[in-house]
């Protein structure tokens, strides 16, 4: 596993395609890094890229109230069927279907509904795009679901209808953004779609 940044407080680290956010890769970093570490957000098993976790409960609290408050900015690349406008700003209302563990753009509020946000620029276009997202929002399947509902899937994203030979959305936590320390730092990490299958 990848170590993009480490001190007694946090571990910016690259999530591989695969490890759970919330259990495994806390198991993983113990192997490295004594004491606890504290999940602060998390990304879908077959979603990886750069994560941020806390090594007490101080800082955890820290970021917690950050996150919660909007503080810090969630970056990713996703590779899509089809060729998206050049930019955009999209907010929809979504359902999530937990039984099914699937979410739905839906057209009116009611309960469980949720809005969600999020902003893109086109990197590049052709049979496959890749986009650069932005979120303000953190909702369930968010990027996968808002891009799909309007034509986009996501490669290897099969439920959400894509139809090609991956075995996992195309999806990257690309960089993140917040306060640390009196200054504002970012982490980022390409993807490597190349060893997607």
């Amino acid at each position: 596993m990848k170590i993009l940044y480490s001190d007694n407080d946090i571990i910016v680290c690259i999530k591989p395609v695969g490890t759970d956010s919330e259990k495994g890769m806390p198991e993983e970093l113990k192997k490295d890094f004594k004491g606890e570490i504290f999940t602060l957000h998390r990304l879908d098993q077959n979603v990886g890229g750069v994560m941020v976790y806390a090594r007490n409960k101080r800082t955890a609290a820290e970021f917690s109230r950050l996150i919660r408050n909007g503080g810090m900015i969630k970056e990713y690349i996703a590779r899509v069927h089809g060729i998206p406008p050049e930019s955009g700003d999209w907010e929809d209302l979504l359902w999530k279907d937990s039984k099914k563990n699937k979410v739905y753009v839906v057209d009116r509020e009611r309960k469980g509904v949720k809005r969600a946000r999020l902003e893109f620029t086109r990197l590049n276009a052709g049979e496959c795009s890749d986009v650069r997202i932005r979120l303000h929002t953190g909702r369930s399947h968010q990027i996968r679901v808002q891009f799909a509902s309007r034509g986009y899937m996501l490669f290897g994203d099969h439920k959400y209808g894509a139809k090609d030979d991956f075995s996992a959305p195309m999806l990257w936590s690309y960089k993140l953004t917040f306060p640390y320390k009196r200054k504002t730092v970012s982490f980022e990490a390409n993807p490597d779609w190349d060893n997607f299958v």
